[in-house]
């Protein structure tokens, strides 16, 4: 029987519930498949809105990226700004991004409606300039505010250092809006929250089979079948060949984080601040400190595997790159997961068949991004709402199968070294 890998997140989460497989045959109005944070976003935006919910989930609630990433709560696309502006316009570009901003919201206020030990930390971000170069960061600062309406503080070099204590950096943007937390907490505390409103949720079901065409949709599973007038597929980075029409417009991308030991008052010779922090390159870090004085890291991203010996020492070089003063620090816990990401890096929300939806691609979009869709997605097969129909032009686009996964490590070592070149 699967359980949680072993991260900072399983070993500290709060006691929660253990649902059962599904055995046997059910109806429900609406089946998701995939219990990450898309599908239980989705699933307690449709239970609030009193509709019949199965969740379907291969492992454990928030087995995958889910429970495993940052912990980053924040507005904004992995695609990056500038994309959305090219691609959707200044109108849908805009409007867009007001949603990932609602989005934030909505997860904020659902830890408090529903009472969940979360662990928020309302501190906001700092983006880290790793260049000598405040024009750019300045250029980034008007456009952001030109275009989306987001205000960030630029902080200089010596400001930033009262707070990021390194010489590494020089510099830095400061956005209020976001904040950081436990997301396996979270995801568990949706996940009761569904439950709660008569949702029905099965783990250790993966899903072995779709019947999609006709009026009734058959989801089948090992030991069960679920009957449903709509499907809603939610998976990503472990979708493997589940629906091949889905599964080709995903490339499983593989991301690492790792948990320092407890450094109490030592956190201070290094980070003073509750934010969350990443830098300004392509492959950047990204770190936060934890409630309990420990530093929780991430970066790097491979198209294949990493054995934890190997991904520790990995990480803890990238911290003191940073934070050399941290060299007596040890590193108490590192871990992997597939995130999955599309080839243009923006969420992918749909329509395969009539009644048959798609809600996925969210790799380094952050806990707030998935939530929106999933609101998205609940509005639309509830009420008709075609905002939805903003992420049309991003849609199910061939990843390029083996042959990409190589092309895209070779990109991502490509920006590695040019991030090298300039400093």
């Amino acid at each position: 029987m699967a359980q949680h890998i072993a991260s900072y997140y399983a070993r500290t989460a709060a006691p929660g519930t253990d649902y059962p497989a599904l055995s046997g045959k059910i109806e429900t109005d609406i089946c998701i498949v995939g219990g990450g944070l898309a599908g239980l976003s989705a699933g307690l935006s449709l239970a609030e809105r009193s509709r019949s919910v199965v969740v379907l989930e291969a492992n454990k609630v928030g087995w995958g990226a889910s429970g495993r990433n940052g912990g980053f709560v924040g507005p904004g696309f992995s695609g990056g700004a500038e994309r959305v502006l090219k691609t959707s316009g200044p109108k849908d570009g805009r409007a867009l991004w007001d949603l990932t901003r609602e989005a934030v919201k909505l997860v904020r206020s659902r830890i408090d409606r529903y009472g969940i030990p979360a662990q928020p930390v309302d501190s906001g971000f700092i983006a880290a300039w790793w260049r000598d170069d405040p024009a750019e960061a300045k250029q980034e600062q008007d456009f952001m505010a030109e275009h989306f309406g987001v205000e960030m503080e630029w902080w200089p070099k010596e400001k930033l250092r009262e707070r990021l204590i390194t010489d590494r950096y020089h510099g830095g943007l400061y956005r209020k809006e976001g904040f950081h937390f436990h997301p396996l907490n979270y995801a568990r505390g949706v996940a009761k929250a569904i439950a709660d409103k008569g949702g029905r949720i099965f783990e250790q079901s993966r899903v072995t089979g779709l019947e999609l065409s006709g009026a009734a949709k058959r989801v089948r599973t090992a030991e069960g079948e679920v009957v449903a007038r709509v499907v809603l597929v939610c998976c990503g980075g472990y979708i493997r060949d589940l629906e091949p029409r889905l599964s080709r417009a995903l490339k499983p991308v593989a991301t690492y984080v790792m948990v320092t030991e407890p450094l109490g008052e030592r956190l201070k010779t290094a980070i003073n601040s509750n934010c969350a922090i990443h830098d300004s390159r392509f492959d950047f870090d990204y770190y936060r400190p934890l409630p309990d004085t420990r530093i929780l890291w991430g970066g790097g991203v491979t198209m294949f595997g990493e054995d934890p010996p190997r991904l520790a020492r990995w990480l803890r070089k990238r911290m003191l790159a940073v934070y050399p003063q941290l060299a007596n620090v040890e590193v108490e816990l590192a871990w992997g997961g597939l995130m999955g990401y599309p080839a243009h890096k923006m969420p992918q929300l749909g329509e395969i068949e009539p009644n048959v939806w798609y809600c996925m691609g969210y790799g380094g979009h952050g806990m707030g991004t998935t939530t929106m869709t999933g609101e998205l997605v609940a509005s639309a097969i509830t009420e008709g709402d075609k905002r939805w129909q903003l992420l049309r032009p991003y849609g199910l686009q061939w990843t390029g199968g083996f042959p990409g996964t190589v092309y895209g490590q070779l990109v991502y070592w490509q920006a590695q070294l040019r991030d090298w070149i300039h400093g």
